[in-house]
């Protein structure tokens, strides 16, 4: 795997190939690629079709957050149908790759005013979101980056404006809502993936949310399914 710590990488076949986590050589991703990107000619077009394919048809779950290593991959991601901004993350990468589209992965730490008191109390409490994933890829001779996290439902749900994409400009979260207050802010980057490190992301999580994080998260996950709690685009922002 290979790790930028800052800047754009050179278009190598490292950021095109199928990996663990962007394994668009699954039938199920190779589909889903496939749809998304039908009719597309230009690789704007089709990272423009990618982005909304992902936003949109992959809720957004925050609880979803999980030290299972297969949880990452694209694949995992549409079977289950909801996961958290990395997994997402690595989705868009996967179809933009299957595209031709050289793709990397970033991580950057961003403060979470998008949140709920259920939510804050799965993370300790914290209110800095370790992690933030998004797709970096290369389009037209520029690394462009976009955050497909936010579903428009949740969007709605939450009164934030939902994340735009273009091909041409960055697309990451909006520093704020629909009412001018602060939804998120970009705090530091940790660099670029060339696949999603996930031993990384495990080992700072549990450091920094501590080593509940995992159960927390996954006792809330089977609330949800037992249908004992609300989802999360369900649940009241914290004001």
């Amino acid at each position: 795997m290979e790790f930028l710590e800052s800047g754009y990488p050179d278009p190598s076949a490292e950021y095109l190939q199928p990996t663990d986590f962007l394994d668009f050589d699954k039938p199920i991703v190779a589909d889903f690629a496939a749809k998304a990107l039908e009719g597309a000619t230009t690789d704007k077009e089709k990272a423009v079709r990618a982005f909304y394919a992902v936003r949109d048809s992959i809720r957004y779950d925050p609880y979803r957050i999980t030290n299972r290593a297969e949880a990452y991959s694209a694949s995992d991601v549409l079977e289950t149908g909801a996961a958290y901004c990395i997994p997402k993350a690595a989705l868009l990468g996967a179809v933009t790759r299957a595209a031709g589209i050289p793709t990397a992965i970033g991580l950057s730490d961003v403060t979470n005013h998008m949140c709920s008191p259920r939510m804050a109390e799965a993370m300790g409490g914290e209110t800095l979101f370790m992690h933030h994933g998004y797709a970096v890829m290369l389009i037209d001779g520029k690394w462009v980056k976009a955050a497909p996290a936010f579903n428009i439902e949740l969007c709605d749900k939450f009164g934030v404006t939902p994340t735009e994409f273009d091909g041409v400009e960055d697309a990451l979260l909006q520093e704020f809502d629909q009412n001018g207050h602060k939804h998120m802010e970009y705090v530091r980057s940790h660099g670029l993936w060339s696949d999603v490190p996930v031993q990384r992301v495990f080992d700072d999580f549990t450091e920094f949310y501590g080593p509940q994080l995992w159960d927390r998260c996954r006792e809330a996950v089977e609330q949800n399914e037992r249908k004992q709690a609300a989802n999360f685009e369900d649940e009241k922002p914290v004001t």
